[in-house]
């Protein structure tokens, strides 16, 4: 069979199972993501039936899928509220390094990998998946949370922090001097804060600029300018997914509104493809050896991160019921961790399956302590409370949950 006619048979098979598999989790209310990474576990290599024609085309379509998930999540927020969520966060920032990097920089002095492994783990454990919160808090409607902007808060942080910390480990990972390793730091820095600074100082330019009263020309214009800047964020050392984020803040207004409206269907789209590439690219016959450390690894590290989001939520002033909804909301890891594996591999080999069993445990238990950690929480307390104390919790909820769907 000619190798484009494979790719289109694959892919429109691949895509019209995403379709299935969402409208199955839509009936039964739940989150559609857990079911596209079995998907793609099924499907990749090592699966029931490996996919190898349109594998190529999946790997761009799953870039494409986390740069678009992050400028949508942008476009929700000005550069002003970015920077003023910064300064207000960065205390549940270092919580957060502390509580979530630590525990993998032990487990991987104590399975005997080395101080650099450390450092790469850490990351591994560190860093949560904006990918896949973006899109569980779009399923469960809770973009209009008073909670959600702590959750962001958490999110840009640590996206943000890759541009420091990813040159350091590229530079353990290769031997580099410490002055080869300061230079890049350097970029990275410079890159983000022009950036930043083009976004506050001239955002209302820039929306000027992209704005068209035609659908056609906007979508274009927006699309074409977020992958242009991701590309050139990730040459200069910082992540696509913040170049991306950042061109959403840079717009505001009727463009925003107007790009969201348009761009909304591809996130759709392609963040399903991004999930399914993450399956594809796993060998199932690699989990079962580290399952049981990946595993106690996972439900340590869901725990630090419930306790980090409730820990930012409420040094907002998010009342009880939000505080569990952050927590629970910050549990699944991602894109960052793979990444991160993938580069660290050549000094430990052990690390990929392990942070590959690792991420598939928690970006599958993600969307359910999104939607179940508040609801558990609450019936524990209601439990330990007096009556008194549990009218109290109760009426002080729906001004926290009018938007959510739980």
């Amino acid at each position: 069979m000619h190798n484009t006619t494979a790719m289109l048979i694959e892919l429109g098979a691949i895509i019209l199972a995403l379709g299935l598999l969402g409208r199955l989790a839509g009936r039964v209310g739940f989150s559609p993501i857990p079911l596209y990474l079995l998907a793609g576990l099924a499907f990749g290599h090592g699966g029931i039936l490996p996919l190898q024609a349109s594998e190529e085309f999946t790997a761009t379509g799953a870039e494409i899928g986390v740069i678009l998930l992050l400028l949508l999540l942008g476009l929700e927020y000005s550069a002003s509220e970015l920077v003023t969520n910064l300064k207000t966060q960065y205390p549940s920032g270092a919580i957060d390094f502390l509580f979530n990097a630590v525990p993998g920089a032990v487990a991987a002095l104590l399975l005997g990998w080395g101080p650099v492994a450390a450092v790469a783990l850490a990351g591994v454990t560190w860093i949560s998946s904006s990918g896949v919160i973006a899109k569980v808090l779009g399923d469960l409607r809770r973009l209009g949370n008073r909670e959600t902007p702590v959750v962001l808060g958490v999110l840009v942080i640590e996206d943000l922090a890759m541009a420091l910390y990813l040159p350091i480990l590229t530079a353990l990972l290769a031997g580099v001097s410490l002055a080869g390793g300061a230079v890049t730091l350097l970029i990275s820095l410079g890159t983000v804060g022009g950036v930043l600074y083009v976004a506050l100082r001239h955002g209302r330019i820039i929306s000027r600029a992209v704005s068209s009263d035609n659908a056609e020309m906007l979508l274009l214009v927006v699309l074409g300018l977020t992958l242009l800047v991701a590309g050139l964020a990730q040459e200069l050392q910082v992540s696509a997914a913040v170049g991306a984020f950042l061109v959403g803040i840079a717009l505001s207004g009727e463009v925003a509104e107007g790009a969201s409206n348009l761009l909304t269907p591809l996130r759709d789209l392609f963040a399903a493809v991004f999930f399914v590439f993450f399956g594809l690219s796993t060998d199932p016959a690699d989990i079962p050896p580290v399952l049981l450390p990946a595993l106690l690894l996972a439900i340590v590290t869901a725990l630090t991160k419930v306790a980090t989001g409730w820990f930012a939520a409420r040094r907002a002033g998010i009342q009880g019921a939000g505080r569990w909804r952050a927590g629970g909301t910050l549990v699944a890891r991602g894109e960052f961790s793979i990444v991160i594996a993938g580069l660290a591999v050549g000094v430990e080999p052990r690390i990929g399956p392990l942070a590959t069993a690792y991420v598939l445990l928690l970006v599958i238990a993600g969307p359910l302590t999104a939607r179940w950690t508040e609801p558990l929480a609450r019936r524990i307390t209601r439990r330990g409370a007096t009556p008194d104390h549990a009218g109290k919790a109760t009426d002080s909820e729906p001004t926290e949950s009018a938007h959510a769907t739980v």
